[in-house]
């Protein structure tokens, strides 16, 4: 997993067909998704649960690119190991869900797979300023975790633009979370962010039956990102 800024495009399967996981996967992939968004919630740190560990090792064939696993759960630290050894690439821990985040972020690490930090709305940029060595990326929430389909908070731009500037020349990514869509991608993107997660943006029109759409959405979104949407 080689790190640059360009725009990738990052499809949360929270909004795919939960029967189809696999090729739901695929055709994302097929499509154009450079990584895939795995929203781990436990009923408990957000008012949702999704999926776990097993999900994740079961659908991990079938993708060929990046494994994106954002967990939305407390504690998280138990867990760990556990989403390293399903076959996660990236694993993000929130800020808010637990007493000691740089011990999480080094637990992470010391699995070998890329450890990401993600802050809630209402959580300052710089509550991840001595994290900044560790990281290899830091994800904005848009939207207050727990569902999909929110509605956009555009306060989190500026948010956006503070950690751009606190990253400085270091290689950590950018991501954003919630309410991405061909209107709020340029928006994310001009203030620094280069991987936009998308749900409903994304599976929006189409099935694995007839992919097409996820791939005419990831387009929509990317080139508005990348500032060429007509």
């Amino acid at each position: 997993m080689s790190f640059d800024r360009s725009v990738k495009i990052a499809p949360s399967i929270l909004s795919a067909d939960f029967a189809n996981f696999g090729k739901e996967c695929e055709a994302i992939e097929a499509q154009g998704a450079d990584w895939v968004h795995v929203d781990v919630m436990d009923g408990h740190f957000v008012p949702n649960i999704t999926f776990g560990p097993a999900t994740c090792a079961a659908i991990r064939p079938h993708i060929k690119g990046v494994m994106d696993v954002h967990l939305m759960i407390a504690p998280v630290d138990p867990f760990i190991d556990a989403f390293a050894q399903a076959g996660a690439d990236v694993i993000t821990a929130h800020v808010e869900a637990g007493p000691h985040i740089h011990r999480t972020v080094q637990a992470i690490k010391a699995t070998g797979v890329k450890a990401g930090v993600a802050l809630n709305p209402g959580t300052p940029a710089q509550a991840v300023e001595y994290l900044l060595d560790m990281v290899d990326l830091i994800c904005v929430m848009t939207v207050n975790p727990g569902f999909g389909g929110q509605k956009f908070i555009h306060s989190q731009v500026d948010k956006i633009r503070q950690l751009r500037a606190m990253i400085g020349d270091r290689p950590i990514h950018i991501e954003i979370d919630g309410g991405v869509d061909p209107t709020t991608a340029p928006l994310v993107a001009r203030a620094g962010a280069d991987v936009l997660v998308a749900g409903s943006a994304v599976f929006r029109g189409g099935s694995v039956i007839d992919p097409s759409s996820y791939g005419a959405n990831i387009r929509a979104i990317r080139e508005a990102a990348q500032g060429t949407y007509v």
